[in-house]
């Protein structure tokens, strides 16, 4: 069924508020009634939650995912559905997509194109893929934001805020006021599809030298804020892929592509996209990847590079000195020697792969099951001695960690995980990575961040 105009404007905006703040009001009633020793089944009602934010088309889901990310930000049934939201909003029909064309490109649009698809080939969390063919033959994916989009974030912002203040009365040990702001911010630079098409060149740039990575060009003259025109990249679905029978060969050679496209970024630039969804790439006939959707794009600071890979040396040497001080470079502010040793458990988990100088599975070196039992020791640790304040830099490295783990699991993938990764950073210099950082956001046109580093 087609979208309609009665879900966007002020109709739209009271209905998307109704439908949120009964969840929110849900979680808030539920939390309450367990902490009280009330029986509740909360399995049930995070089933019930999931449903509810699943018809959203996006931002409010995006927060949920990212926030089931974070270890005891959620409780374990809710982070545990929330983790597996999808978009299932209905698409803009026909009629109303060529309205929304001619709004973007003028009454004449169509003469930019031999052909245009009517339906759309994909969804993303804040529009809608149509696949044409430009008046030059060229293929090409037209990304058409939906509409409103704007107050739908602002407005699905307002219940995540309300969300997190409800739990807040409740678990101390991990403070998010930080993880907001960074989402807020994020979500709000996905709006532009001007700043996204300036992450495509940055991408291009930063992986030029990386050949199992294709990144499509954008189309600048057909891009406005609310509609990117790309190169139309060919390949199949990772999910597809996983169901066939793959040597082990090809299985290496998609986390090879995948490890490079997300760390090649971090740490020669200080650049990392912000969500490894399975949807977000597909796979090339040689097993190389094709990288999709940069609205998720996080540039970090020099210095938060040098504090994650002073960590990994701190970790493998056993310098508790070192490994303290880079928390800081992290943005840990404040933080007791204790509390530095209590995240160095979690720290020595995140990192292990890492530090195996071997071929090696990553079930082998960072079993699911054992992450659950380090990360309930380290926030039972938390609880203890005050909880810490996680700073805005740790959000989308550690969603982005999470998801390439996951990835690299269902890959079932045998690499030499550390050596890839001493590779990278051979011979890091911060010095050298904020000049080329600079140099890199110049040349691709990359707008100020929303906020400041």
């Amino acid at each position: 069924m087609a979208r309609d105009l009665d879900n966007t404007g002020l109709m739209g905006e009271l209905r998307r508020m109704a439908r949120t703040s009964g969840a929110v009001g849900g979680i808030a009633a539920r939390m309450a009634g367990s902490r009280l020793g009330f029986k509740t089944d909360k399995g049930v009602h995070a089933e019930g939650l999931k449903s509810a934010l699943g018809n959203l088309k996006g931002p409010l889901m995006k927060a949920a995912q990212l926030l089931s990310t974070i270890p005891g930000a959620l409780p374990d049934e809710y982070a545990e559905e929330l983790a597996h939201l999808q978009s299932n909003a209905p698409p803009m029909g026909w009629s109303f997509v060529r309205r929304r064309m001619q709004a973007e490109l003028g009454a004449g649009w169509e003469k930019h194109f031999r052909s245009f698809s009517h339906e759309a080939v994909a969804a993303a969390s804040l529009g809608q893929v149509h696949r044409a063919r430009l008046a030059d033959g060229r293929e090409v994916a037209c990304k058409l934001q939906y509409p409103d989009m704007q107050a739908a974030v602002d407005s699905d912002l307002r219940q995540f805020r309300a969300a997190l203040g409800i739990y807040r009365q409740f678990e101390t040990a991990i403070r998010q006021d930080e993880v907001y702001t960074e989402l807020a911010d994020r979500l709000r630079e996905e709006l532009d599809y001007r700043r996204e098409a300036s992450h495509l060149r940055l991408y291009r740039d930063m992986l030029a030298n990386t050949p199992e990575v294709t990144v499509p060009a954008p189309v600048e003259a057909l891009s406005t804020g609310r509609l990117l025109t790309m190169d139309w990249v060919s390949g199949r679905s990772m999910r597809t892929v996983l169901g066939e029978n793959l040597p082990q060969e090809d299985r290496n050679a998609m986390a090879t592509a995948l490890f490079k496209a997300w760390y090649t970024p971090v740490y020669r630039y200080g650049v990392i996209h912000g969500d490894p969804h399975m949807g977000n790439f597909t796979v090339r006939d040689d097993y190389g990847l094709n990288l999709l959707d940069f609205g998720a794009v996080r540039i970090f600071s020099p210095r938060f590079v040098e504090g994650v890979i002073d960590l990994f040396t701190a970790l493998r040497e056993n310098n508790e000195e070192l490994a303290f001080h880079a928390y800081s470079k992290w943005g840990f502010q404040g933080i007791s020697r204790e509390t530095a040793s209590i995240l160095n458990e979690w720290a020595r988990f995140f990192y292990r792969p890492l530090m195996t100088d071997r071929v090696c599975s990553m079930q082998e070196s960072n079993d699911p099951a054992e992450a659950r039992q380090v990360l309930e020791k380290v926030y039972d640790g938390l609880k203890r001695t005050g909880g810490v304040k996680l700073p805005r830099e740790f959000v989308l490295m550690d969603r982005s960690a999470i998801g390439l783990g996951s990835a690299f699991l269902r890959l079932e993938a045998r690499l030499n995980w550390h050596q890839m990764f001493e590779e990278l950073i051979e011979g890091f210099d911060v010095n050298v990575l904020a000049q080329r950082q600079q140099e890199a956001l110049a040349k691709a046109k990359v707008p100020p961040a929303l906020s400041s580093l």
